[in-house]
Formats: structure tokens, C-alpha cells, sequence
């Protein structure tokens, strides 16, 4: 388990560039389903997490999440929005 000392220290090393810190934060923001994270992290310039919020809002059904993300250009978020909507 992470705690937040680990969480700020992930986070700072990500913001300076270090991708293996945005790796583990994708990851861990994927287990606990943290939106707001994901969303902080693709902002910045991580597919993975633009990834990761696709898939999380898919399996919850979260359309106005996949809208905002189509929205954004976000083609897997167009492709999963269309299969919902069907």
C-alpha cells in the first residue's frame, strides 16, 4: 500500500519528468479507480493514463466522462462512447 509521502514524492518526480514515477501513478490511479488523478496525469502529456481513464469510464459506463474525452480527440474514447450508445 501507498501512502501519501509516497504519493507526493511519486508526484514531484513525475511533474520533473521522471516517467517511471507517471508509470507508477498510472498504475496505482488505475487500482483505485481515481478519476482525478488520471485525468491530472493525461493533462499532462501521459497516454497511458488518457488510456486507463478510457477503459475505467467504459467499464462504468461513464458516458459524460467518454464525451469529454472524445471531446479532447480521444478516438478510443469515440470508439467505447459509440459501442455504449448502441
Amino acid at each position: 500500500m501507498v501512502d501519501m509521502d509516497d504519493l507526493t514524492e511519486l508526484r514531484r518526480r513525475a511533474d520533473d519528468g521522471d516517467q517511471d514515477a507517471v508509470d507508477q501513478l498510472v498504475e496505482l490511479a488505475g487500482e483505485r479507480g481515481d478519476f482525478d488523478e488520471l485525468r491530472r496525469l493525461a493533462d499532462a502529456g501521459s497516454s497511458d493514463a488518457a488510456d486507463q481513464l478510457v477503459e475505467l469510464a467504459g467499464e462504468r459506463g461513464d458516458l459524460d466522462e467518454l464525451r469529454r474525452l472524445a471531446a479532447l480527440g480521444n478516438t478510443d474514447a469515440e470508439d467505447v462512447l459509440a459501442e455504449l450508445e448502441e
